[in-house]
């Protein structure tokens, strides 16, 4: 009889949220995450660079690509019509060149023809989570998402080691 109740409490009590999935919710959220703009394993759009490979990567290695203000791949596309926006151009074939808007979240495709657009050098966009404000904690949630996604092993990573 004993052991019913204690099942009962089992199932009754609510679920613990581990790091990883607090960091995968992170990582995929809309607004503050990196899936719209980068993919790993699979998830997310490949605008910038799969993030797969520095799953491996030490802790506070991760931590400095997240919080890297480097844009040295993006440009500003100034297109003929008038319209300017932060992009790194994708691919090119016949129906003309891909670039992402990145001042949309997530980035907006336009295929335009290489004659219609003009580049410069960028000035201003930052790379979003290192002007989001995102926690240590967050942060350290989001690496130890990455490792896992990355390695399969769930290891903790405490804010410390995401500095």
């Amino acid at each position: 009889m004993i052991w019913i109740v204690l099942l009962m409490a089992q199932a009754s009590a609510p679920a613990q949220t581990t790091q990883t999935d607090r960091g995968q919710a992170l990582f995929l959220d809309a607004e503050k995450g990196c899936a719209s703009c980068h993919a790993l394993k699979g998830k997310g759009t490949a605008v910038g660079p799969d993030l797969t490979g520095i799953g491996r990567l030490a802790p506070a290695a991760i931590a400095m690509g997240v919080r890297a203000t480097a844009t040295q791949y993006v440009q500003i596309a100034k297109l003929k019509s008038g319209e300017s926006f932060p992009t790194m151009p994708g691919k090119k074939d016949e129906k003309g060149l891909a670039l992402y808007d990145l001042s949309k979240r997530p980035p907006e495709l336009h295929v335009v023809d290489e004659k219609e657009v003009s580049f410069s050098a960028n000035e201003n966009w930052k790379h979003p989570p290192a002007v989001s404000n995102l926690t240590d904690q967050e942060i350290a949630d989001v690496i130890a998402y990455i490792r896992y996604a990355a390695t399969g092993l769930k290891k903790t990573v405490t804010p410390d080691e995401a500095k």
